[in-house]
């Protein structure tokens, strides 16, 4: 049994997020993380609705008692590869709408991802390219050795930080010279490479176990953390099961909401999920 856990499902509460405050949901979604803070989140799955639950929403907010909502997601329906919308608005997940923040969209083998922001496309955009785009990350994954049983082994590169904590744009005019062009040319200035932990043996269980510290509570191959490769012990990012269709997503600097909600959403998709 290959599955990532926490320690020995313990049943205590989970910890809630601390209190954030914020006047914009939108400059929110697409700020990092609070240096210091982990930001604390439940990501829900709603299979109602549409076609048997081949399109289902996801929903990120707070986990703490206001349950604040922060994003939305769904699969498009006519996209030739996975393309997820992400909006602020619960109800409104159309492209044209005003609250589209972003968008997560697959190659055509489905393991490879690249995040963008909602600006305009380079070809619709200035010359100075000054209101394009951004890539906001690219995720990776790789089919291990031990096929589809065996952990994932996942990437996520990510914009770098300025002086100011301000990320770093990344505004491809093509794919050519984007987040996934960029790594596999490993020409990785002002980008940071991050990975997800390999969870270790564990003897007892027979199974591969990550240590999430009471966030997670259910065994599942979707559990991961995502580390910085210099300090295996800074979690940027961890995300595990809790319920049939309910999630813990923490996340701390330099990622944001847009950015983690998507790497979840990634997570789902057809071509590499094995439940």
């Amino acid at each position: 049994r290959f599955v990532s856990a926490g320690p020995c499902f313990s049943e205590e509460e989970r910890p809630p997020s601390p209190d954030i405050e914020f006047d914009s949901l939108e400059e929110f979604v697409l700020q990092p993380a609070q240096q210091g803070a982990t930001v604390k989140c439940k990501m829900t799955r709603d299979k109602r609705g549409m076609d048997k639950g081949l399109y289902p929403t996801y929903y990120l907010h707070l986990d703490n008692e206001k349950k604040v909502f922060l994003l939305a997601g769904r699969k498009r329906k006519k996209s030739t590869t996975s393309n997820y919308l992400i909006s602020i608005d619960p109800t409104d997940l159309s492209r044209g709408g005003e609250h589209f923040i972003g968008k997560l969209r697959s190659n055509m083998m489905g393991t490879k991802f690249t995040v963008f922001d909602n600006a305009l496309h380079p070809d619709r955009a200035l010359p100075d390219m000054s209101n394009a785009r951004q890539e906001l990350a690219a995720i990776i994954y790789e089919t291990n050795v031990l096929g589809i049983k065996g952990p994932r082994r996942l990437t996520v590169i990510i914009p770098g930080m300025g002086k100011d904590s301000e990320r770093v744009p990344i505004r491809p005019r093509s794919d050519n010279n984007g987040l996934l062009m960029k790594f596999q040319n490993r020409k990785m200035d002002n980008l940071i490479e991050l990975h997800n932990k390999t969870p270790a043996w564990n003897d007892d269980t027979a199974s591969h176990v990550l240590n999430f510290n009471g966030r997670v509570t259910q065994a599942s191959i979707k559990n991961f953390q995502i580390i910085h490769s210099k300090d295996e012990a800074y979690i940027v990012m961890q995300f595990g099961r809790v319920a049939d269709d309910a999630f813990t997503l923490d996340y701390s600097y330099p990622m944001c909401a847009v950015q983690a909600f998507a790497i979840a959403l990634s997570s789902f998709d057809g071509k590499i999920t094995c439940e």
